[in-house]
């Protein structure tokens, strides 16, 4: 299996991080990296990252997209397509062959089709999260394009990985993919990344007075996350717990708005945005925390509930998605009803106010991380999938092109010979 060489494609990976998506590739890879897997990554560029670097058996490329201007994303995506085909169609010439191609989300499919199709090798997919689903329904013709992107990736997929049961039920009601076409892989994290930090100039009184507990949220500021969810509990919680400050990380376009209702609630001297925060400051809030809230109103699966309990965190989140999947309520989290202000505020005290039911739920939600999500197992049940690929592609060859339309034609005119 060390001989197996992987063609992957995402448009983001450290240090572009736009959500989640970077942070799984990269740990995927680097549990692909210890199972002997060699992996060719083509990614966007990042302002100071190399344009080539290597990770063990991992060979990162990060391709600049084409420097000409975009009059939308979905044109830039196009664009940065183009260089993806072109840097990958060199890497043929320079490393040889690969056995497959495994492409991440609609962002990279038009390169990951040429390639399936020019160098007749099996694609397999991961989807992350549908269209469909960040925006509860297609609403204008961009989303209508995007969700069409993300059925013809999958249809051209020999596998599907998907990482919940939540996100398999998805696809197979948007996208009417067969069961048997679908693997669920739940992502992994890696406790060591989220311990407090060690000789650190933070300070836990940059963010909140000593005699404040801290509600804390980490993540991308969009309305699907349901930080304005949070939000709307907060004058209740207030109502009974005065000394409570609320720390939001992250950014996102949705920002202004978080704010503006942060203000009009009344709450604003409450809440801290803090923008963007990198892994030191991340971690140091995670151990600074009384409680990570995630009020998710759509989740493919919820990663970020992994990297809280691995940092020991209690977590409450909403009941939607692969979120569901991961929590029991009550013996290792709590979860609540998604867009219930009400509910969520209740769970926020409840957690607050007994600091023993509190402690006894991120040490189970610890050992159940440590338990079932390995990104080892991960990377072993990936391998399993690229195996199974293989294995078909060299006992179904592969069509000559332009030997088929003649084979169609030729077929035509013996049926039309016949019933005529």
């Amino acid at each position: 299996m060390a001989s197996m060489r992987v063609l992957m494609l995402s448009w983001e990976y450290p240090p572009k991080t736009v959500g989640g998506l970077a942070q799984h590739v990269y740990d995927l890879n680097s549990a692909l990296n210890r199972e002997g897997i060699e992996v060719h990554l083509l990614t966007c560029s990042a302002p100071g990252a190399p344009d080539y670097e290597v990770q063990g058996n991992i060979h990162i490329y990060r391709v600049q997209p084409f420097q000409v201007s975009a009059p939308d994303f979905t044109t830039w995506v196009l664009q940065f397509n183009c260089a993806l085909l072109e840097r990958a169609l060199s890497l043929f010439e320079a490393v040889g062959n690969f056995r497959l191609v495994h492409a991440h989300d609609w962002l990279v499919a038009f390169a990951a089709r040429a390639l399936k199709h020019a160098r007749r090798l099996p694609l397999v997919v991961t989807i992350h999260a549908t269209e469909f689903g960040r925006h509860n329904g297609l609403h204008n013709p961009t989303q209508n394009y995007i969700s069409n992107v993300e059925w013809w990736l999958t249809y051209e997929a020999w596998k599907v990985i998907v990482c919940s049961w939540y996100m398999e039920a998805e696809l197979k009601h948007i996208f009417q993919l067969p069961s048997d076409k679908i693997v669920i892989i739940p992502n992994g994290v890696v406790p060591e990344n989220f311990a407090p930090p060690q000789n650190t100039r933070l300070r836990r009184d940059f963010y909140a007075a000593p005699t404040e507990k801290i509600v804390f949220y980490v993540g991308r500021l969009v309305r699907e996350k349901g930080v304005q969810v949070l939000l709307e509990a907060v004058p209740r919680i207030l109502s009974r717990m005065p000394s409570v400050k609320f720390i939001i990380g992250g950014k996102g376009p949705y920002e202004g708005e978080l704010r503006a209702l942060a203000s009009n609630l009344g709450i604003a001297s409450r809440v801290y945005f803090t923008g963007y925060v990198d892994d030191e400051v991340r971690n140091a809030l995670y151990h600074w925390a009384d409680v990570a809230v995630f009020p998710s109103l759509y989740e493919p699966f919820g990663i970020v509930v992994l990297e809280a309990m691995a940092a020991r965190t209690p977590v409450i989140a909403s009941d939607t998605g692969g979120i569901s999947e991961i929590i029991e309520h009550g013996v290792d989290g709590l979860k609540v009803p998604p867009g219930d202000s009400g509910a969520l505020a209740g769970s926020i005290l409840a957690v607050l106010s007994d600091p023993a039911r509190a402690k006894l739920l991120q040490e189970r939600a610890y050992r159940k991380i440590r338990q079932q999500y390995d990104w080892q197992k991960v990377a072993r049940d990936t391998i399993a999938v690229y195996r199974e690929v293989w294995k078909a592609r060299q006992e179904a060859p592969w069509p000559a092109r332009e030997d088929r339309p003649g084979r169609i034609l030729g077929r035509v005119y013996q049926l039309f010979d016949r019933y005529s």
